[in-house]
């Protein structure tokens, strides 16, 4: 099983979430957070007077897969998330070693 995290664009969300209910995957966590990388901010104007936005707002979204389903999702979110900018976001890819389903006590592949 591979945990995948997705970090991209807050009016990329619904794109992403379609394109991966398309291609048949089934749950995700969705984490509003806030960050930056190459990036590294922006500044605007409120009031007349110019800041630093340091921390740059995205959406995380988190789905667990098996390992046969990985190379759809990552193209799935990798289609509907790219803009071509600056900034697109990320995709982590991490193994997962257990999973258990609360209500029944399933586990493995069958908890998902």
């Amino acid at each position: 099983m591979k945990k995948v995290e997705a970090i991209v664009r807050h009016f990329k969300l619904e794109d992403v979430k379609n394109s991966l209910t398309e291609c048949g995957i089934q749950g995700m966590t969705v984490t509003e957070v806030r960050g930056f990388g190459r990036q590294k901010g922006h500044t605007e104007m409120y009031r007349g007077t110019e800041y630093a936005v340091d921390f740059v707002p995205k959406v995380k979204i988190e789905v667990v897969c098996s390992d046969t389903d990985l190379k759809k999702l990552v193209d799935a979110v990798l289609k509907a998330a790219q803009t071509g900018q600056i900034g697109d976001g990320k995709i982590f890819v991490s193994d997962l070693h257990e999973s258990i389903r609360i209500r029944t006590g399933e586990t493995g592949e069958e908890a998902l």
